[in-house]
């Protein structure tokens, strides 16, 4: 194998990776706005989806270790990955009473939960890890799978078989039927006996379930613990992605597979030191500033998106 092969093969691979977690939560957005309710919190789910994964996994295997210090204790990260699913439904289900049940503001309620990825992380690594930033290493973090030199956690396999399967659903199925007409015409769809509000719950459930994913590859799929604000923005990436994708799977997996390539390719040359660091992690916001400057062309989102519904 040459050099230059070697390369590339990395490049594929650094691409494929910093696409996951994207392309899980705008897979989790999709399902969402689909429903009629915008997520703009997919940032803060990932925040609380990796730090669910990483303190479960660690608080698992830490008896095990203690009593053995070179036991296997592979179950942990796949309850950490469980886990990461929980607390990213439990969130999405928070966004959902507020916004369905009680009507607030769906941006406000999404921008309090960012928010709360903040504070609510440090006041749980405090109490747990005597420190506000980091958790535990964990010793047991998802296995790679491939071959030799094209290795991936099975969050990367799971995120690309998503897509099809997300397709599938919403424009296949009498479930996908239900949810994208309350997400257009809730009045029509409730008038044939929908439940419009049990449909969006689905939808918004389903979101946090995907995104909580996609911070779970980000703290024990890439990494072996949970650093402070690791999201570091993916969730707007994502959500901007859904929107250059125009809601659909496919056209999100595109949009992330960009975003992914922009940010493997500054990191790269980040790490040749050809770069600023600064204007390494700014790329793919940069890129996001692009798209939503309308470089792509009128994305036209589900016409009841962020609006209340009224039986």
């Amino acid at each position: 194998m040459t050099f230059d092969t070697m390369i590339l093969i990395g490049l594929l691979a650094s691409i494929l990776r910093a696409t996951t977690p994207l392309l899980l939560a705008a897979l989790g957005g999709l399902f969402s706005e689909r429903s009629g309710v915008v997520n703009i919190a997919l940032e803060g789910i990932m925040v609380f989806g990796a730090l669910g994964a990483a303190v479960t996994a660690q608080l698992i295997e830490r008896p095990y270790l203690a009593e053995n210090p070179n036991a296997s204790v592979w179950f942990a990260p796949w309850v950490g990955v469980l886990a990461a699913m929980v607390v990213g439904g439990f969130i999405g289900w928070i966004h959902a009473v507020v916004s369905i049940r009680y009507k607030a503001d769906q941006i406000i309620s999404a921008t309090a939960i960012n928010l709360m990825s903040i504070g609510i992380p440090a006041v749980i690594l405090t109490g747990l890890y005597d420190n506000s930033t980091t958790s535990a290493r964990i010793e047991n973090r998802l296995p790679q799978w491939g071959v030799e030199g094209f290795t991936f956690s099975p969050l990367v396999y799971l995120a690309f078989i998503l897509v099809p399967v997300s397709w599938y659903v919403l424009f296949r199925t009498p479930f996908g039927l239900r949810l994208r007409s309350v997400g257009e015409h809730p009045e029509a769809a409730d008038s044939v006996g929908i439940d419009v509000r049990r449909m969006r719950y689905y939808g918004v459930v389903i979101s946090g379930v995907l995104a909580g994913l996609g911070g779970a590859f980000l703290s024990i799929g890439n990494l072996n613990q949970f650093v402070a604000e690791m999201a570091g923005g993916r969730g707007y990436i994502a959500l901007a992605a859904l929107i250059f994708g125009k809601w659909t799977p496919w056209g999100a997996l595109g949009a992330t597979l960009l975003f992914g390539a922009f940010e493997a390719i500054g990191t790269l040359l980040g790490g040749g030191q050809l770069l600023p660091p600064s204007l390494v992690t700014a790329v793919p916001f940069i890129l996001t500033m692009l798209v939503l400057a309308g470089f792509v062309g009128r994305a036209i989102p589900p016409k009841a998106i962020g609006k209340a519904f009224d039986k």
